[in-house]
């Protein structure tokens, strides 16, 4: 009756329609091979957690659209300058959304990035979004603080990232296109490269939810709540939407961008203010 079935001391019964991400987080849970047909069917991004109860991998259908032999062409062929092009309007959106959240929370650094935006050129040959990263994680979580050191606030922004690289990734295969393929990512063992591109303007959203979290630890309760960052509200297209919706209407507005070759048909969020 296209109903997911979760059977513990309880029953507990939830259309599959009203889904749109579901967390395996524990990998004592054993799922049928119907269920997982099913949830490709409705274009449900399934994410699965290792040992840890950390995101290891993700189930994404392999044709996510009924023209996606089309879609796929027209991906191979955006041209470099196009692309360009819209990787620098992701660029400058990106640190627009750090700057506005440094102003949110009275940080003098958001100063410095409201610089770095007037100096942003051309595919961001001159790696303003590196150096704005390094003024806005330190503006927000101290001078000592690292990206790549082991603590709460690391594990907790690398979780919330990871949630927004998997709705990304599935409005890409939902759209028709191929997720290897990326606009400025271009590794060749990351097989999300397009996803890593065009989640960046979202990173803010998770940087705002551990700033105000400041977590002393990173456990079940924490990851809950950045679960929960997906349906908070924001405006995009002149409309309040929920986060998940948002990246779909932001996304799709990207690919139109790339075929059509007009960044000005890409839409992003704000906040209401």
């Amino acid at each position: 009756m296209n109903y997911l079935v979760i059977r513990g001391d309880t029953t507990t019964k939830i259309h599959i329609t009203e889904i749109a991400t579901l967390i395996i987080e524990s990998t004592a849970v054993s799922i049928t091979t119907a269920l997982l047909a099913k949830l490709v069917n409705y274009k449900v991004k399934v994410i699965f957690c290792d040992e840890k109860r950390n995101p290891i991998s993700e189930l994404m259908s392999l044709y996510g659209s009924h023209d996606t032999s089309s879609k796929v062409r027209q991906q191979i062929g955006w041209s470099d300058s196009v692309k360009g092009n819209v990787w620098t309007e992701i660029v400058f959106n990106k640190i627009y959304q750090q700057m506005a959240l440094l102003k949110q929370f009275n940080k003098d650094e958001a100063n410095l990035l409201k610089k770095y935006l007037d100096e942003v050129l051309y595919a961001d040959s001159t790696n303003r979004e590196g150096h704005a990263a390094k003024v806005y994680f330190n503006a927000l979580f101290g001078k000592s603080f690292s990206r790549t050191a082991d603590t709460p606030v690391n594990n907790a922004l690398n979780y919330g990232y990871s949630l927004l690289l998997s709705s990304v990734n599935r409005e890409i295969c939902k759209s028709g296109y191929i997720t290897q393929l990326g606009l400025f990512h271009d590794n060749m063992f990351n097989q999300f490269n397009l996803g890593s591109d065009l989640m960046e303007p979202f990173r803010p959203i998770v940087d705002r939810a551990v700033y105000l979290e400041q977590p002393e630890v990173f456990d079940h309760e924490e990851k809950m709540k950045l679960v929960k960052i997906l349906n908070d509200k924001v405006i995009i297209d002149n409309s309040e939407q929920y986060v998940s919706n948002a990246i779909g209407i932001y996304c799709r507005s990207v690919f139109d961008a790339l075929n059509e070759k007009d960044i000005s048909l890409i839409k992003f969020y704000h906040y209401e203010l």
